[in-house]
């Protein structure tokens, strides 16, 4: 797991316009999507996701529901994300099974990323990092703990909140295998030549 990690934004597009430009972001190289919709009705979210999967299968990329382990097995994605308030790392496997992708919020906390080890998760992820429109309330994280983490765990590290091409490189030289992205891709106007600025930063780390 080494890249772009898109996470979609529908809570200020349409599902055209969010399909429309997920499809120009994976065409340009993300490396992982998820679908992330709080807000749909149950025909709303497995239609998009539906969509979406049909979409990451077109470009090779593997989906990842978020926080809806029920949605994920309809729709056969990869795998899911989950949050302190979500099912368990034991339950999505066990509906899932050993190959799906399962990820976890650590958000400024090891405690939780060191209970997601040892419960199986596939990776861990920390934030926010800057101030994000998404989550305008989240907790802050530092690169410091991207590091700790680094050491400590033996998993990939997604750094998530605010990221833009201009933040997101001392993330990745902290030790970020993948940088988690919403309305820095998804408000972008021209999303290809936007996805592209992000991929660029993990070949300039290499």
């Amino acid at each position: 797991m080494k890249g772009l990690y898109a996470i979609t934004d529908t809570a200020n597009l349409s599902t055209e316009t969010m399909l429309a430009r997920t499809e120009e972001i994976l065409r340009a190289g993300a490396r992982l999507l998820q679908y992330r919709n709080k807000q749909a009705d149950e025909n709303t979210r497995i239609a998009e996701a539906e969509e979406l999967y049909t979409l990451c299968r077109q470009y090779s990329v593997p989906l990842i529901i978020n926080d809806d382990i029920a949605l994920a097995v309809q729709t056969g994605a990869d795998g899911v994300h989950l949050g302190k308030t979500d099912s368990t790392i034991a339950d999505a496997r066990e509906r899932l099974g050993n190959k799906a992708i399962i990820g976890y919020s650590c958000y400024n906390d090891l405690d939780r990323a060191q209970q997601a080890s040892k419960s199986g998760a596939d990776y861990i992820a920390f934030g926010a990092f800057f101030s994000s429109p998404s989550k305008p309330d989240a907790a802050h994280a530092t690169p410091e703990i991207i590091q700790t983490a680094k050491q400590r765990f033996k998993l990939p590290v997604v750094a998530i909140g605010g990221i833009t091409p201009e933040n997101g490189q001392s993330l990745i030289e902290a030790g970020a295998d993948m940088l988690a992205v919403i309305s820095g891709l998804y408000a972008s106007e021209t999303p290809f030549n936007t996805t592209t600025k992000y991929i660029n930063m993990f070949k300039t780390e290499s």
